[in-house]
């Protein structure tokens, strides 16, 4: 009950609005990721709806008062040196009917690259569960959830939904957006 008015109190102070509907179990794409903030966003609209979302975060970061912080708002400490052992905990975690939404940002990083990381699509096949795609737009001050939908396999097919949902969406920084493409697409 404290982060959901905490976030709603925070979100309407910053003069952001929320939509759409929160699913209770997903594997959640954020994009554009072109800051910080657009996390601390969409974990505000999360809680706003009752939910916490398991992000996936650096290892390295997970020092001090941030990684108190971290920990407490629902992040998973990633080792990028073996990211399959915490995947393969998460996976575990996901099974039955309780809520759990994975957050991913799918670039990984905030610099311009040519492909996405496709993580999201190798735990959306590996569990089943359906893409939901979180979205932060700045022009209109608007986070929120997009479509939610199972992926198919065919992951041009896939991505198309992704890119056509994403295309009139911006970060805080629209020229650092990488725009969605797996290096499985070829």
């Amino acid at each position: 009950m404290l982060r959901r008015n905490l976030a709603r109190l925070v979100l309407r102070a910053v003069r952001w609005k929320a939509v759409g509907e929160v699913p209770q179990r997903s594997v959640l794409v954020g994009a554009p990721h072109t800051s910080n903030w657009d996390w601390v966003l969409t974990m505000l609209l999360a809680w706003q709806y009752g939910i916490t979302i398991r992000l996936l975060v650096k290892q390295e970061l997970f020092v001090g008062p941030l990684g108190w912080l971290l920990r407490r708002t629902g992040a998973v400490e990633l080792d990028r040196k073996n990211p399959a052992a915490t995947i393969k905990q998460l996976l575990a975690e996901s099974e039955g009917d309780d809520p759990w939404l994975i957050g991913i940002a799918a670039e990984g990083t905030r610099s311009r690259g040519e492909f996405w990381k496709s993580g999201f699509y190798r735990i959306a096949r590996q569990t089943g569960l359906p893409v939901t795609l979180a979205f932060l737009d700045v022009p209109s001050r608007t986070v929120g959830w997009g479509p939610t939908f199972h992926v198919t396999g065919e992951v041009s097919a896939d991505m198309d939904v992704l890119r056509a949902f994403y295309a009139d969406k911006t970060g805080f920084k629209p020229e650092g957006f990488t725009p969605p493409r797996l290096r499985e697409e070829g």
